[in-house]
């Protein structure tokens, strides 16, 4: 295990050993800013820690030139979201928008094979809640910003920093932000995109920036009837009822579809893959209605997301007692859907699915909206594709949509152009966002803060 690790680290320091001189002063401040952060819990609920995730923020943006009546902290209930901006010399220019969040996902240290919010760097890996998604992210950006303004560069336009603080959950300041920054000229989110490493040698694969994702939905499903004694069963049994609902729907396949991300994702991203998966990504791309291809894909979990909307149950509850026929059962059933479709499209087809008049479907998604994908606006292309130049030489670049959500989408909803574009790569295996024992190699910060550099740069002139 510590020689496969080694030799990961080894490979991403070889692809970016062309890149610019290191900055150990940012790399630093990074690593030990992401630690700090991690150590705190900003998980929703009782003792949520996020407004002091903010409070570390606006320290370390200040200290590293930040004016502190140019950065706010504004408390939303048990959480709170942070804005900083860096005035730029033309007022005219819309501004440019630096966006991520602060908080992350419940983690249970009984569960885990180290304590999740006991930040420790193991073998050249950075270990805790958030090393992924998204605080490590997050804090290179803030070094990196440090840096530009430590080496004396002045922006165009406005640079705004915005972090979010509950976009793990019902993602309310997201929106807050959105409605406040809606005259940006784009927004780079930190919390999208990314780079792929190798499984067998480590090597940088590919680098995705997110240009679109589908929309986030919750449908409740509930069967109700009069219940009984359970010694005089009958077929009007609310369980078994649902529990039929959820069989036909697991079993149904929405119709699978392209948009020009996903067929520039299919195509490009084959090369990567063995040998199966690559003809099915190719034929796919081809004719998206390739029944072979469909299968292949749909039966792959990393790739059935991104060729159509999916739907699956992912809570369930019914009955009141032992001895009792069940009065009400009801399950959640979530929805990824491929931008283009309404939720109230895909509310239709899974009532006709379920096909039974008792079951009622009511749609209780809170926080998402369904947004249209962002151009591909060739100065922002231009400058992703120096970016990794700078950082990765010679690592193909192009788009991908997200199967998940980000608060990407508020911004859309504005008319704002919004793209996934963070620099982290790792192994397909290793990605444990939201999941146990995250992690994230501590190689890929130095040259993520030669991408920011870059990027940030180039798009705030």
């Amino acid at each position: 295990m510590r020689t496969v690790i080694f030799s990961t680290l080894i490979a991403i320091a070889a692809t970016a050993s062309a890149q610019a001189a290191p900055r150990p002063k940012a790399e630093t401040e990074a690593l030990d800013l992401a630690k700090r952060a991690i150590a705190m819990r900003s998980v929703a609920g009782p003792g949520n820690q996020t407004p002091k995730v903010a409070a570390l923020y606006r320290d370390a943006l200040i200290a590293g030139g930040f004016a502190a009546k140019d950065i706010a902290i504004t408390p939303q209930g048990d959480t709170a979201y942070l804005i900083a901006r860096w005035p730029g010399s033309d007022p005219k220019l819309k501004p440019l928008v630096i966006c991520g969040h602060m908080d992350v996902v419940e983690a249970k240290p009984a569960d885990w094979s180290r304590d999740p919010f006991t930040p420790v760097v193991e073998n050249g890996y950075l270990f805790g809640r958030g090393a992924t998604d998204m605080k490590l992210d997050g804090t290179i950006a803030i070094a990196a910003l440090s840096e530009l303004r430590g080496q004396g560069y002045h922006p165009r336009r406005d640079i705004i920093v915005e972090f979010s603080g509950d976009e793990e959950t019902t993602m309310k300041t997201g929106a807050l932000i959105a409605g406040k920054l809606s005259n940006a000229e784009l927004v780079l989110n930190l919390d999208g995109g990314g780079g792929v490493l190798d499984e067998k040698t480590g090597k940088p694969e590919y680098f995705t920036w997110q240009g679109a994702e589908k929309t986030y939905a919750d449908f409740k499903l509930s069967v109700t009837n009069a219940g009984g004694h359970s010694s005089e069963p009958r077929k009007d049994n609310a369980i078994t009822q649902l529990a039929a609902a959820l069989v036909r729907i697991g079993d149904f396949r929405f119709a699978p579809e392209l948009s020009p991300l996903t067929k520039a994702y299919f195509t490009k991203a084959a090369q990567y893959e063995d040998a199966a998966t690559a003809k099915a990504m190719r034929a796919f791309a081809a004719n998206p209605a390739d029944k072979s291809a469909i299968a292949a894909l749909a039966a792959n979990p990393a790739m059935v997301g991104k060729i159509g909307t999916t739907c699956v149950a992912t809570m369930i509850d019914g009955g009141h007692a032992l001895n009792a026929l069940p009065q009400r059962a009801e399950a959640n059933v979530n929805c990824r859907i491929f931008p283009g479709h309404s939720r109230p499209d895909i509310m239709a087809e899974l009532t006709k699915v379920a096909g039974d008049p008792a079951l009622h479907i009511e749609d209780v998604t809170q926080g998402s909206v369904a947004t249209a994908a962002s151009p591909e606006r060739p100065d922002f292309t231009a400058a992703v594709e120096k970016a990794m130049a700078a950082a990765y030489p010679g690592v193909p670049v192009f788009p991908a949509m997200a199967s998940g959500a980000s608060d990407s989408m508020w911004f859309r909803s504005h008319n704002v152009p919004s793209y996934g574009v963070s620099p982290l790569f790792t192994k397909p295996s290793e990605n444990f966002s939201h999941g146990l024992n995250e992690r994230t190699p501590v190689a890929v910060i130095a040259p993520a803060i030669v991408y920011y550099l870059s990027l940030f740069q180039d798009l705030s002139r």
